[in-house]
């Protein structure tokens, strides 16, 4: 599973090749190692100044792992080895 945010139409395309688009910028899809890796790299070059989150199922305690690109109010955290997600205080 992708979630986009303020991602450019180019990326968001990109993604709907190999993904379906359930809603506005949430994408899902059974794909393997490989092709996640790809389209996590396309992420990386295509993703500007919007932010992403791609997070799949995976053999460990929480059952699932996630990386994240971007500024967003939401951050990962290493706690005892589970991955957990933190707010930053807010801005305004």
């Amino acid at each position: 599973m992708i979630v986009t945010e303020a991602v450019p139409p180019r990326l968001r395309g990109r993604l709907a090749v190999w993904l379906l688009e359930v809603r506005a910028g949430v994408y899902v899809g059974d794909v393997g190692q490989r092709v996640r890796e790809m389209l996590w790299q396309q992420v990386l070059a295509l993703a500007e100044d919007g932010n992403v989150v791609l997070a799949w199922a995976t053999n460990n305690e929480s059952g699932f792992d996630f990386v994240t690109y971007g500024e967003n109010r939401r951050q990962p955290i290493d706690f005892d080895g589970l991955r957990l997600v933190t707010f930053l205080p807010d801005k305004s």
